[in-house]
């Protein structure tokens, strides 16, 4: 009898570790990161100490406080850590790409379907609103976005198709909204039809290419 193979572990990355690495990048993009984090945490503190002393209870506030400290200081500290990833990889090759890549749950992204010489790329992804072709690079993108439609055509006929191009102008999309972006696109297909997409264009494949390296939000953090 063939005896089945035995799945290999994944191998997960310690969440100490993870938060260690976007502390870094953080300090990098942000240096002032560890004073504003010790000041939130001894403000928010000093707040609850403050309020038990007006009402005769310094020590239960205090100690009350203490993990309303540490969580506000989190939230602060998360929110940070993704604007400055985006800006970490910010105007670096393949930086769409990366974000694109990031979105665990809903899309498939293939990168650079699409290349030029002056590093003009085309992506492609594929969900439940369609097909998503992003482009990033100079004003002669919109271009490759549209030849890269009439060729989807080809292998989708009927799918929609969404353009996408990610800069700071109008009509474009910015980087570090480039995800929420694909997210909240109304659903178009059902989820059997979105596989024989994938499955469709999965042939056609794109190119190999480097992809900024460096931890990235799975979700797109809130940006006023």
């Amino acid at each position: 009898m063939f005896k089945r193979k035995a799945k290999e572990k994944k191998i997960k990355t310690p969440r100490f570790q993870t938060f260690r690495d976007a502390y870094d990048v953080t300090k990098v993009v942000k240096p002032w990161i560890p004073f504003a984090l010790i000041g939130i945490f001894l403000a928010t503190w000093s707040l609850g100490i403050v309020i038990g002393a007006t009402l005769g209870h310094p020590y239960y506030f205090g100690f009350i406080f203490l993990p309303l400290s540490f969580l506000t200081t989190l939230l602060f500290f998360t929110r940070q850590a993704g604007t400055a990833a985006y800006a970490s990889i910010e105007n670096q090759i393949g930086a769409g790409a990366s974000v694109l890549m990031a979105i665990r749950k809903g899309w498939t992204t293939t990168p650079a379907v699409a290349v030029t010489r002056n590093q003009d790329m085309v992506h492609r992804s594929v969900g439940r609103a369609g097909i998503v072709l992003t482009g990033e690079g100079s004003h002669g993108v919109s271009q490759m976005l549209n030849d890269e439609r009439k060729k989807t055509e080809r292998f989708a006929p009927g799918v929609p198709i969404t353009l996408v191009v990610i800069g700071d102008q109008k009509g474009e999309v910015p980087l570090r909204k480039l995800q929420k972006h694909l997210q909240r696109m109304p659903k178009k297909l059902t989820a059997h039809q979105m596989r024989e997409v994938r499955a469709r264009l999965k042939a056609v494949g794109g190119l190999s290419m480097p992809i900024p390296k460096g931890p990235m939000p799975t979700r797109a953090p809130k940006v006023r």
